[in-house]
């Protein structure tokens, strides 16, 4: 009985399969998907945010008028140094697609939330309908006090030179003991040989 069930699991899926492909039909329409993604590691405060947004016409014709907004970055905790936040497209071709970049830097640490890009766009020329989507949301990130970050990234360069001045004491003194006697055991044997 097992065995049965299996195999009309096995034929319903397989059917499911092949019967996908034959009841699509072709949409002359275009269609638009985006992506929002931040493209740094780590969050840090005052160091600048990458975040790259991706646009893709996957429909039949081409997309017009595509507007992109972007409202997640409050002017409060955000500054833009490159790029901007609403962006216009006039034309995406089918099967085409498009990259826009925003540098970002925050000016305070905390946990913020990456909400989506609001994008809107006409479907075809003919169309004046206007479709709304929104971008896949990175969702919520943590902002790092620079102290913090430095602190475990950083070389530590005066933590070293801390280090280094407080073993000399340690190891040179035994070292100019061993070379006082080692200069006066040759003064003495440089003696001898004289004689």
């Amino acid at each position: 009985m097992v065995s049965e069930q299996k195999m009309l699991r096995i034929l319903a899926g397989a059917l499911c399969l092949l019967a996908g492909p034959c009841s699509r039909r072709r949409d002359h329409r275009g269609t638009v998907t985006c992506t929002k993604r931040i493209l740094n590691k780590y969050l840090v405060e005052g160091r600048d945010i990458v975040v790259d947004y991706n646009i893709y016409n996957v429909g039949g014709s081409a997309a017009l008028d595509i507007k992109v907004v972007d409202n997640s970055f409050n002017p409060q905790h955000f500054q833009v140094t490159s790029g901007l936040l609403s962006f216009k497209l006039n034309r995406l071709a089918p099967g085409s697609n498009v990259t826009h970049t925003v540098v970002v830097r925050p000016l305070t640490p905390g946990r913020f939330n990456f909400t989506s890009a609001e994008v809107s766009y006409r479907t075809s020329e003919d169309s004046q309908e206007i479709q709304y989507a929104h971008t896949a949301e990175p969702g919520e990130g943590g902002i790092i006090p620079v102290r913090d970050f430095d602190r475990k990234f950083s070389p530590h360069v005066t933590d070293w030179l801390a280090f280094a001045v407080m073993t000399l004491p340690s190891l040179g003194i035994p070292f100019l003991l061993w070379f006082n006697s080692k200069s006066k055991y040759e003064a003495i044997l440089k003696q001898f040989k004289k004689h």
